[in-house]
């Protein structure tokens, strides 16, 4: 994999760029370089289904003439000069934009931080290849597994160099390495398909590809021959970590800057409210070392820290960049995020904290309920709150789980789901969004 330490040449080209952008009638300018390399493979049935391998530099510069901005981007072997002068010319012609502005000199990110984002492993890709067909004859080894959906193994990295005309320079590069295998159990119109699929910005870290395609393989065997329910209201269901990562990832849009400005959040009034359950906290962490989404700086330079974003239910932050924050008439909070030429505010390791019961026993204390493997479907509105998801799980019964249940719907309003959420005590923080297995009453079951 190539070397985190060769982003020298980068930020001198794009140093460059910002210099000849005020040389050419800019106020003040920023020059971003995104890095991209990655390779993968994918096989089914044991043989290779298909290969990956991609390198990528995008550069990008934003210049602004007054209150005036515009962007420009391209690949590698352009012109500087050139592409400075066209986005000069663009900004000059371009509507004022209040809010728009680089970050406040004083937030910059002025001191190297190495949060150890980077392992220059290199794994050939005769070995992906082999990792890819352990786990799919894991998952295929599995009785009640009938067949493959397939399996994969990659590698990659991405980083971040940032310049900016008031004095900040900065790069840094995260590795990424990841396995997952897909499983069907059954036969004909009684098959089953699950999966399992992990990521690591360390190869160390990884978890085993026969751990990987074994579980996609037993996920698959427990969702066999699954019954029907009956259409009930006030019941409690329970979310696995995997389905509880996406409800608290609905937090974060509601919480997010850029959906208070543009009034497209539910609780865009909420601020210094109870907004969860009492005793619940959400934090959001950017400097964790060897965190899945760490980083030494924002996409405007700004090094951001930890903050609480609800604390014990009261919500006491949104995420900020620089220029949500002016429209909102707040301070960034570091969490900018480059996405092609705008900056918009987005989480980082983001985590709804864990309780004190552990999965079993906030299983148990539910009684009856509804255990939530999967979820489908984009019922969530989050300019009133309202929510409606096909799901799949298991019955919770006298606190056991017991038969796998499919083809009903779950639904509620995300403000009455907040403030009544309990969760487990088991928390894995390997992922971006962080949730432990969370209990959730008075939902409405929609079944036969």
């Amino acid at each position: 994999m190539t070397s985190a330490i060769e982003t020298a040449s980068l930020t001198e080209r794009a140093a460059e760029l910002v210099d000849l952008a005020l040389k050419a009638g800019a106020d003040k300018a920023d020059a971003v370089v995104v890095r991209s390399r990655s390779t993968g493979v994918t096989v089914r049935l044991g043989k290779v289904e298909g290969t990956s391998a991609a390198e990528n530099d995008d550069f990008s510069l934003r210049v602004f003439v007054g209150q005036k901005v515009a962007s420009v981007s391209a690949n590698p072997g352009f012109d500087l000069k050139v592409l400075a002068e066209r986005a000069v010319a663009m900004a000059k012609v371009s509507p004022e934009d209040p809010f728009a502005t680089l970050a406040d000199p004083a937030m910059l990110a002025r001191e190297p931080l190495d949060l150890d984002l980077f392992d220059a492993t290199e794994i050939p890709a005769a070995e992906l290849t082999a990792a890819a067909l352990e786990a799919e004859a894991a998952a295929l080894a599995v009785k009640g597994v009938t067949n493959s959906v397939g399996a994969s193994a990659g590698f990659g990295m991405g980083g971040l160099v940032l310049v900016t005309s008031h004095g900040f320079s900065g790069a840094y590069t995260a590795s990424r390495f990841s396995r997952s295998a897909s499983a069907i159990a059954g036969e004909g119109t009684g098959m089953e398909r699950d999966s399992d699929f992990d990521s690591s910005l360390w190869f160390a870290d990884l978890r085993s590809a026969a751990d990987i395609g074994r579980e996609a393989g037993e996920r698959a065997v427990r969702r066999l021959n699954p019954g029907r329910l009956d259409t009930a209201s006030n019941v409690t269901v329970v979310f696995d970590p995997r389905v509880a990562r996406g409800f608290v990832g609905h937090i974060a849009g509601a919480i997010n800057g850029a959906s208070v400005a543009r009034k497209t959040s539910f609780l865009r009034d909420r601020m210094g409210e109870q907004v969860l359950k009492a005793g619940l906290t959400i934090t959001d962490d950017p400097l964790i070392v060897r965190g899945s989404s760490s980083r030494p700086f924002d996409g405007e330079g700004v090094r951001g820290e930890k903050l609480a974003m609800i604390e014990d239910g009261v919500l006491k932050h949104w995420f900020l960049s620089t220029s949500t924050g002016r429209e909102l008439g707040l301070p960034t909070n570091g969490r900018g995020v480059r996405g092609g030429n705008q900056v918009s505010p987005a989480s980082t390791n983001l985590a709804l904290e864990p309780g004190d019961m552990s999965r079993e026993d906030l299983i148990r204390s539910v009684g009856n309920g509804i255990y939530i493997t999967e979820l489908i479907g984009h019922g969530v509105d989050m300019l009133t709150g309202d929510y409606s998801r096909g799901a799949s799980g298991f019955r919770i019964e006298n606190g056991e789980l017991t038969g796998p249940v499919t083809e009903f719907t779950i639904a509620s309003n995300l403000k009455d789901m907040f403030m009544r959420v309990t969760p487990a005590s088991d928390i894995d923080r390997s992922f971006g969004i962080a949730a432990p297995t969370l209990a959730i009453e008075g939902m409405t079951v929609a079944g036969r």
